[in-house]
């Protein structure tokens, strides 16, 4: 199962948001006692989060089906870890369906705010428990340094697609297109910027 360990350490996005041995985020349940748990649930849950949790926060992330046989076959199968960081609702915050026709800012309070923060300034309540901090979307200084298309890129994609932290989800598989460049629009008013002059057509 080593194979499996090395992909959610350092490739897949899953410990942004959910805890295994103490390492790990606080957005969704503790990984690290899941032994026990209904095979066809836990299949379900990281196949297709929405369909099978609707308004969760989880995003569908593609994988094969030999990579979700690996990691759902490993977290059913390891030894539970009653040491394992404890969840409070505190860390965990509200939890209610979006609906669906949430505009940019109920899209980036419900996906985003958790990491990067309800204003956008990178101290959202799961922010101290990732290694890397996250974007502060407020700092025009940097801001302005990304295309459009890098941060619709950056969105839809994830993290380790794009040479970032893979901690980063990709949202690609739960938003749509209009809604990916809605929330990319809304990180405009964030920073108040625009990005660079040869992305806006600047001769």
């Amino acid at each position: 199962m080593r194979e499996a360990e090395v992909l959610l350490r350092t490739r897949l996005p899953c410990l942004g948001c959910h805890e295994l041995d103490g390492e790990g985020g606080r957005v969704g349940p503790s990984l690290s006692n899941m032994k026990g748990r209904p095979a066809d649930s836990v299949y379900a849950m990281i196949s297709d989060p929405q369909r099978t949790a609707p308004g969760t926060r989880m995003p569908r992330v593609r994988m094969s089906a030999s990579t979700l046989e690996l990691i759902a076959s490993y977290l059913i199968e390891r030894a539970p870890n009653p040491a394992s960081a404890r969840q409070t609702e505190q860390d965990r915050g509200p939890r209610h369906p979006l609906a669906s026709n949430a505009d940019a800012a109920a899209l980036y309070e419900h996906y985003c705010s958790p990491c990067h923060g309800a204003s956008g300034s990178g101290n959202g309540r799961n922010a101290r428990f990732l290694p890397i901090p996250p974007t502060a979307h407020t700092k025009a200084a940097y801001m302005s340094t990304r295309s459009d298309d890098q941060l619709f890129d950056m969105i839809s994609a994830g993290g380790y697609v794009m040479n970032r932290s893979p901690r980063m989800p990709p949202f690609g598989g739960t938003l749509s297109t209009d809604q990916i460049w809605s929330l990319v629009g809304y990180l405009r008013t964030l920073c108040r910027c625009e990005g660079p002059a040869w992305s806006r057509g600047a001769q």
